[in-house]
């Protein structure tokens, strides 16, 4: 098979297995309203600033205002990458399930799954958002939180549409247990509630370099100082996610002068941060130990 067709061919998967397990695909930016910066590592998004209001004069009417445009430069914090080997001969006698398998299983199992621990971690770490931390032990709890959150964020004058709630399977399933119009209630006033496993929902975490001793097998954990995320509300225009998805490296055994076998890399790119101004658009809720 042309390489090149292979290539599209698991392409098409790894984007399918994205969109189906990124639990924060939701919050991806549009990429309209950024521009490449002058170094290959960095964007630039618009800020906007201007003057409020002032007395109007019916002899000399409005008083005149600024209003600036600005760029200001974010750079990429994401990147991580491997490669793989299958051999030729392994992955003909599976009937090129070999390969395959390595491709959907590892964006499934290993790529997509940190991807989101960085990015939930790198937005609960960013200075100036809402935080509070409890151990919530029952619906009521929970819910009671989450009302706290929403006033919070009320007060704070953060638009009520675009709200998301990311939520662990334990609270949601404790939520919905109770089932009265008050829980209902309080789920109702998002625009999307997103079920995320523990494992992805830390405040902290460390990625794993691959090379250094007890960390050859890459992947991520909770960082030392880390807490468990119970919930998570973000208004999704207060972040600024970017994803570079390269098409993933496939070299066939006739392209590989190392050995007889197909060789697959797979490469991440991207950023996540939260607007310097709208940092009242996030709200962390983390459990105490």
């Amino acid at each position: 098979m042309n390489t090149i067709t292979l290539a599209k061919k698991y392409a098409s998967l790894l984007d399918e297995t994205y969109r189906e397990n990124a639990k924060t695909a939701v919050l991806e930016s549009d990429a309209a309203l950024a521009r490449e910066g002058a170094n290959a590592n960095e964007i630039v998004i618009p800020k906007l600033s201007m003057d409020g209001l002032a007395d109007y004069s019916r002899n000399s009417g409005y008083v005149d205002g600024n209003v600036s445009l600005t760029w200001q430069t974010v750079k990429y914090s994401y990147e991580r990458g491997r490669m793989f080997s299958v051999d030729a001969m392994d992955n003909e006698e599976s009937q090129s399930i070999a390969f395959g398998a390595l491709a959907g299983e590892f964006v499934r199992t290993k790529a997509v799954p940190e991807l989101d621990a960085f990015r939930f971690a790198s937005i609960a770490g960013t200075s100036g958002i809402s935080t509070e931390s409890g151990d919530l032990a029952t619906g009521e709890e929970a819910a009671a939180a989450i009302r706290k959150a929403v006033s919070a964020m009320d007060a704070a004058e953060v638009p009520s549409e675009d709200r998301i709630l990311f939520i662990t399977p334990v609270l949601k399933g404790m939520i919905d247990d109770m089932d009265t119009t008050k829980s209902r209630a309080v789920m109702a006033g998002f625009d999307q509630i997103v079920v995320v496993p523990q494992s992805r929902f830390y405040s902290a975490v460390k990625l794993n370099d691959g090379v250094s001793s007890g960390e050859e097998g890459g992947g991520y954990s909770k960082a030392t100082g880390g807490k468990n995320i119970n919930f998570m509300i973000v208004h999704k225009p207060a972040v600024i996610q970017f994803t570079k998805h390269a098409l993933p490296k496939i070299i066939s055994p006739a392209n590989n002068p190392d050995a007889d076998s197909w060789k697959y890399g797979y490469r991440s790119y991207g950023l996540c941060s939260v607007y310097a101004n709208k940092a009242a658009g996030v709200y962390c809720h983390t459990a105490t130990a």
